[in-house]
């Protein structure tokens, strides 16, 4: 009898033991994939830091019970408009006159007379007939995008093998057939161009400025190809507005090509210094994308306070240009100082400034020097943002930094290149 029993337990336990082995751990998947980003030096830490109205590029890091002042340098409000007086002012008096919310999605009870101003300034200054805000400039693009190829019969859509997250993702989002060309190669686009008939519908999709380099699309080569093999062209300028052209409109402005480029994507949360993106073109382009993008249709619009302020900020910069003088000032100057001192960097034309490191531990371990040793704040930027081996630390110099916060950056980095010289990254890895 006892026998039997503990015949029948040790059958009941291996059944157990066996069915516990079959059972799929979630928290262990979950575990591994994020060790495969430490092993390689591609886990983000985010550093807390609370900005300071008024005192731009400083800011407080929030660390160890600790609030420690820092100079930021890797901010996309690169003008320091956020914090200008004029566009504070005229969120806080819109909250105090319409609340903070906007009430919900635009076609329900959240299309604002703020919203629509937004728009109509919007534009006015890419010289195009109508706008549509968006929620954020990767919405904006997804959005924009997917719609456009989806309501076209069996495009095509060629797109820089640079470009970015945002525009990868609309791409996907459409059943479009698609073709990358080499980076800023006119040669390839148009070999490739030709392998498809004239009435074949066709876009063009790249940036007026690649974030991680710092380099310039070719706008007026690409707008003449695309005219002459009857393609519509889809310009990325986030990194852009607010920063070139007489009206801060853009590189496309700066180079008197508005006109030739069909569609103009932005953002309002770099340059503008609040949050939001859009598209301007046609009328009949953007009222088919206001019509069919889910993107626009149902999501939250923008708050009036933060569309007033949106405002406020293009008009402002459409009139000073002493904010994009200084901060191209400030550009040169570090190149130069950065230059002195023989620490790598790419010299593109921009304002945006990569120091590069090329090796992801490596770049994570210059940053946290930089900020606890000399509170300068940096973020590596590493994998899948830039191609591996590529690593850098991506600095934008703005209006308010000045000479000798540039100096005092380019010897704490000389410091810190210096110190992890000799360590073997990938022994700690």
């Amino acid at each position: 009898m006892i026998n039997n029993k503990l015949k029948i337990l040790n059958i009941i336990l291996f059944n157990y033991n066996d069915r516990v082995g079959k059972i799929l751990n979630y928290s262990n998947i979950f575990k591994s994939s994020i060790n495969k980003l430490k092993i390689e030096g591609r886990y983000r830490y985010f550093n807390e830091i609370e900005r300071k109205a008024g005192k731009h590029p400083y800011a407080s890091w929030i660390s160890k019970s600790k609030n420690n002042d820092i100079i930021v340098w890797c901010s996309n409000d690169y003008l320091g408009m956020s914090q200008n007086k004029l566009v504070v002012n005229s969120m806080i008096d819109s909250v105090k006159n319409m609340g903070t919310g906007s009430g919900g999605t635009r076609n329900i009870s959240g299309n604002s007379s703020a919203i629509v101003n937004l728009e109509n300034e919007l534009a006015d200054l890419h010289s195009k007939e109508k706008a549509v805000v968006f929620s954020s400039g990767y919405v904006a693009n997804e959005s924009a995008l997917s719609t456009l190829l989806n309501i076209l019969k069996e495009p095509v859509v060629f797109s820089d093998e640079k470009n970015h997250a945002s525009i990868i993702s609309g791409i996907k989002k459409s059943k479009a057939s698609k073709e990358i060309f080499k980076h800023n190669d006119l040669n390839d686009l148009e070999n490739l161009l030709k392998k498809y008939p004239e009435k074949k519908p066709k876009i063009i999709v790249f940036e007026s400025i690649y974030s991680m380099d710092g380099d310039f699309g070719d706008i007026c080569g690409i707008s003449k190809i695309a005219k002459k093999y009857n393609a519509l062209t889809y310009l990325d300028e986030v990194h852009a507005v607010g920063m070139y052209g007489k009206k801060g409109s853009g590189l496309a402005e700066e180079l008197d090509l508005q006109n030739s480029i069909d569609i103009i994507q932005g953002t309002l949360g770099k340059a503008f210094g609040t949050m939001g993106g859009y598209i301007t073109s046609s009328n009949i382009i953007c009222d088919t994308i206001r019509s069919y993008a889910s993107g626009y249709i149902f999501t939250t619009a923008l708050p009036p306070a933060l569309a007033n302020a949106a405002t406020t900020s293009i008009c402002y910069l459409k009139e000073s240009d002493k904010e994009r003088k200084l901060q191209q000032k400030n550009t040169l100057l570090l190149k130069k100082y950065l230059a002195n001192q023989n620490i790598d960097f790419i010299d593109n034309k921009s304002h945006i400034v990569p120091i590069m490191v090329n090796d992801p531990i490596r770049c994570k371990e210059i940053s946290n020097i930089l900020l606890n040793e000399f509170k300068h704040y940096i973020q590596p930027i590493n994998y899948p943002t830039v191609p591996v081996g590529t690593e850098r630390l991506r600095v934008t110099p703005g209006p308010l930094h000045s000479e000798k916060m540039i100096s005092d950056l380019t010897i704490a980095l000389k410091y810190a290149f210096k110190k992890t010289q000799n360590i073997n990254f990938k022994k700690h890895a």
